[in-house]
């Protein structure tokens, strides 16, 4: 069966990130032969993500914040969390599903992202210490974890575009309301989280859509179609809705 993968974001081809996800997904279904199709959603266009999204198997909120509709963002990866569909959120998709969490199940109802309201008085996602923008560093990944399991049990060195991500003091509340922080770099800050309890919730600050610029398969990519795609045959059967196409942004 099919994985049918929503694009949620603002397409720019300036944008480094957005055509390497291109790129990555033709990887798949040129390279492995995964039946894969997408469509890119912009923020502005999303209304009623229940309604609008309900025929994609999976849902990947993608770098390149501040998104023209922020709400509209946070509206999607709610959808996302409580449906069980598959997420993959990697960079600004990162940052603001840790907001959307903080929100609407940490009860932190201002929660908000210092680079849209830097004024904000919970701001959830902050400047980081240092800039990632156009680096590369080594992650690790907590054992035991889904993350650990992707990457085979080895660190990873990831490209970055980033100049938000958690405000630590916020860690704690967020841990104790269910997400798993279980990617560092070498100082222990979060690098990626994961939502125990979901067919497959991830958010990362590195982008890893950026292999596809080398031609290489990401094992995080490959794990979340895989994903989408398990679960396409039972939400396609309940739904009777027709498969998406691949659409490419104009």
């Amino acid at each position: 069966m099919n994985a049918s993968i929503a694009l949620i974001g603002d397409y720019n081809k300036s944008v480094i990130a957005h055509t390497a996800i291109l790129r990555s997904l033709d990887l798949l279904r040129d390279t492995l032969g995964i039946p894969v199709t997408w469509e890119w959603i912009e923020t502005s266009a999303i209304q009623n993500p229940s309604r609008e999204l309900s025929k994609f198997s999976g849902i990947w909120v993608v770098p390149a914040s501040p998104y023209a509709n922020m709400e509209a963002v946070l509206n999607t990866i709610k959808f996302a969390r409580e449906a069980r569909r598959p997420f993959l959120g990697t960079c600004g998709g990162c940052q603001h599903a840790l907001i959307e969490y903080a929100r609407n199940v940490c009860n932190i109802n201002d929660a908000d992202h210092g680079e849209t309201n830097p004024n904000g008085e919970n701001l959830i996602v902050t400047p980081l210490t240092c800039s990632l923008v156009e680096k590369k560093d080594q992650v690790v990944f907590t054992p035991g974890s889904r993350l650990f399991t992707i990457f085979n049990k080895q660190p990873t060195t990831e490209g970055y575009h980033c100049s938000y991500g958690l405000n630590p003091e916020w860690r704690d509340r967020l841990e104790d309301g269910g997400i798993e922080f279980t990617g560092f770099d070498a100082d222990r800050d979060m690098r990626a989280f994961e939502l125990p309890g979901h067919p497959f919730f991830i958010g990362t600050l590195f982008q890893p859509e950026r292999s596809a610029l080398r031609n290489e398969i990401h094992p995080l990519i490959l794990a979340f179609v895989e994903e989408a795609a398990a679960i396409s045959k039972e939400l396609y059967s309940t739904h009777s809705l027709k498969m998406p196409f691949t659409k490419r942004p104009s």
